[in-house]
């Protein structure tokens, strides 16, 4: 069973238990909705994407042909497009391919202060800046292809398409892991969100 369909069934279940009140809830759209909020904070898309990186780190020490591949990035459209393109010619994954900040990118491109000569110059909020862009950017393109789905979803119940809603509603469980894949970013970048999470909210 399809995670979808999981959380459907859940909340069905928890609509029972609750009575009356919970009638006007549509259990299919409160599971949409948490389809499409699958990450609650920045802490748990670094947790998520250092878990990716590591097994792709440990997938290389193994056999050095499972390389991966970086992509310089300084701004979420950027970002956006970027793995959007790679999905669209590398068969609808991104796997093993990373969105790379660099810190003479980040200093020359995205400094409040204007551009500056040295990666070691800009401001610490910078990168976590850019991170919090890249992900607004992602999601909103996740969004947009979890919203088609659905929609299709929902054209093919009103023409009785059993089997193309059947489909449908299963690819729709894997759109959300694969568009969020796309945020893999350097093991240095993953560390600096972390620890400048913490900086910052002292």
């Amino acid at each position: 069973m399809s995670q979808i369909n999981q959380d459907i069934e859940m909340i069905e279940v928890a609509k029972r238990a609750a009575g009356t009140p919970w009638d006007a809830i549509d259990a299919e759209s409160a599971a949409r909705m948490r389809a499409q909020n699958k990450f609650k904070t920045g802490l748990d898309i670094a947790q998520y994407t250092a878990d990716i990186m590591r097994a792709d780190m440990e997938a290389y020490d193994a056999d050095k042909s499972q390389y991966t591949q970086s992509l310089g990035c300084w701004h979420g459209f950027i970002g956006q497009q970027k793995m959007i393109s790679i999905k669209k010619h590398f068969g609808g994954k991104t796997d093993k391919r990373y969105l790379y900040l660099s810190g003479w990118m980040v200093a020359a491109l995205r400094s409040d202060f204007g551009p500056l000569p040295d990666q070691s110059m800009h401001e610490k909020t910078s990168v976590p800046a850019l991170i919090e862009e890249l992900y607004t950017f992602l999601r909103q393109a996740d969004a947009r292809e979890l919203g088609g789905l659905f929609r299709e979803l929902d054209a093919a119940r009103e023409a009785g398409d059993v089997a193309f809603k059947t489909k449908s509603k299963t690819k729709s469980t894997t759109t959300k892991l694969t568009l969020f894949q796309s945020l893999r970013i350097s093991m240095q970048v993953l560390v600096t969100l972390k620890r400048l999470t913490y900086w910052l909210r002292k």
